[in-house]
């Protein structure tokens, strides 16, 4: 069966992807902004009544190079709304048991791109 990190990445590039956006799976090579990438995943034991669980935490980053901050915003409120509408059924014999939005945050280092950052909390259990 396939681990809870593996079906929620997976559940959230398919909920991204459907937004008709440019979505990486990890870093692109040369893609044009603004896109999106899915970055960092962690995991840890959620189990409970004898249920199987897992908290699963992944980090979206949005680029964009424009000079002011608002289509960023944009990028990164749609971004979260797809991923925290994600509920029911996912791969790998999975249910999602929650979705919570952990945090927002905007960079930008002056001679690189803006990276808007969306942290986002799933809660699943293994479906029997």
């Amino acid at each position: 069966m396939m681990g809870a990190g593996e079906a929620v990445q997976r559940a959230v590039v398919a909920a991204l992807t459907d937004g008709g956006g440019a979505v990486f799976d990890g870093a692109p090579g040369r893609a044009p902004f603004p896109y999106l990438t899915v970055g960092e995943v962690g995991s840890t034991d959620w189990s409970h009544q004898g249920a199987d669980g897992r908290e699963v935490r992944i980090a979206l980053t949005a680029w964009d190079e424009a000079g002011a901050a608002a289509r960023l915003h944009g990028a990164m409120a749609a971004a979260e709304a797809a991923v925290t509408g994600i509920a029911g059924s996912i791969d790998g014999g999975w249910q999602v048991a929650s979705v919570a939005l952990i945090r927002t945050r905007m960079v930008r280092d002056p001679a690189r791109p803006w990276a808007g950052m969306v942290d986002v909390r799933f809660r699943v259990a293994r479906l029997d």
